[in-house]
């Protein structure tokens, strides 16, 4: 089965009659095209939902996460001030799910560029240019 999916929308279930606050919920949504060559434009299409626009792990889908999105602009502080590349274009791609950290929220995102066109040496071009882009993101 192909993956055709990315679990991204946020949706607020209103307690309208009572007046409590909305609670956000993450819904299934169709994967959106975008240029595997462009890394912000596939941040700013798959990622920011839940890390936020510049990384923070302040998306709009981050309250509805079961565990906080990482905070993508300390990669390299985290790891003796260089940026852990492998690390986290294996995690990208699914490569790397740190079963020992329990379930994963994020998408298995080689799967699903995968579905988008099913030429592998695309995927890597996707993965890898994502990768760079959260690279510039590093404080």
């Amino acid at each position: 089965m192909t993956l055709r999916y990315l679990v991204i929308a946020v949706s607020t279930i209103g307690l309208m009659a009572t007046g409590a606050q909305a609670q956000p919920k993450i819904e299934k949504v169709p994967v959106t095209y975008t240029p595997p060559t462009s890394g912000p434009e596939m941040f700013t299409q798959y990622c920011a939902v839940c890390h936020g626009k510049s990384g923070k792990g302040d998306g709009p889908a981050a309250s509805a996460l079961k565990k906080a999105p990482a905070d993508l602009t300390q990669l390299a502080a985290k790891n003796g001030g260089k940026f852990p590349e492998a690390v986290v274009s294996r995690y990208i791609g699914g490569d790397d799910s740190m079963a020992a950290h329990g379930t994963r929220d994020m998408p298995m995102w080689g799967d699903l560029f995968l579905s988008l066109k099913s030429d592998p040496a695309v995927v890597q071009l996707r993965i890898t240019n994502l990768t760079n882009y959260v690279k510039t993101l590093q404080k």
